[in-house]
């Protein structure tokens, strides 16, 4: 048997293993940064090749669907962010939004607060309801998580419930700076945004349907889980956002040092 074949075979093992090991989502140009994270040397050409054939892809992102009620009623925090969704260290930004999944017994709403700096996401819930009470919860996850809150932005959009009397208190308790959207539109949130987008591509569209808000919850968790420290994201270099942070707190302990 040629050498290529014997080649292909193995690769195709390993391609298989890594696409399976990462909820079957991630296309030909996630595969090939895996694969070279673990030290298997193949062009991505080969394993584009080789997914052809195994008919395997990626999923793909669908349309956007907004689901936070806004209200131009209540007052609302100033725009801090201007749409510059960046930051220099964790705990400098965070962006929260909400999203929805369709099950067998009815709407369920989940709730994501995500540091920018690594994409992390921080805090999360899943809720029959759309009252305060859903992204409260995320809110007290997130707090629960990060202790080191000076000088850290909360951004989001118009929603009700982020300008809600008992979120706005809370983050004043956390001494977290409220931000709100200027303009109104999507643009205003877009990383809170895209996170929502991955989610319903990554787990609601791609293993649906969902029966009950248990599922949706448990896959939910699952997804976070493997999103914070596996899922390799290519606006931070192809890392997952927790090793991303570790090799930001390794490096102040290293200037520390030195210094």
């Amino acid at each position: 048997m040629p050498d290529r074949i014997k080649r292909d075979m193995r690769l195709e093992l390993d391609i298989q293993r890594v696409w399976k090991d990462n909820f079957r989502v991630y296309g030909a140009r996630k595969v090939w940064r895996q694969l070279l994270r673990e030290g298997i040397g193949v062009a991505r050409c080969t394993v584009e090749r080789l997914m052809k054939k195994l008919g395997m892809q990626g999923v793909r992102r669908g349309k956007k669907c907004w689901t936070t009620i806004a209200d131009g009623l209540l007052a609302r925090p100033t725009d801090k962010v201007n749409r510059q969704f960046v930051a220099a260290r964790p705990n400098q930004l965070w962006v929260a939004d909400i999203t929805f999944v369709a099950t067998w017994t009815g709407f369920v709403y989940v709730a994501f607060i995500t540091d920018v700096f690594a994409r992390y996401i921080v805090g999360w819930r899943v809720s029959r309801s759309l009252r305060t009470d859903l992204v409260l919860d995320a809110l007290e996850q997130a707090l629960w998580a990060r202790r080191e809150t000076a000088g850290l932005i909360h951004h989001s959009d118009h929603g009700c419930q982020y300008l809600s009397i008992r979120y706005t208190e809370r983050l004043a308790q956390a001494n977290i700076d409220a931000s709100v959207g200027s303009i109104g539109d999507s643009y205003d949130n877009a990383m809170a945004k895209t996170i929502n987008g991955l989610y319903k591509t990554e787990v609601i569209r791609h293993r649906g349907p969902w029966r009950s808000i248990e599922e949706v919850e448990f896959a939910t968790l699952e997804w976070v889980d493997w999103f914070n420290n596996r899922r390799l994201l290519d606006a931070i270099g192809y890392v997952p956002p927790a090793e991303f942070e570790k090799r930001y707190y390794r490096q102040q302990e290293e200037s520390a040092d030195a210094a």
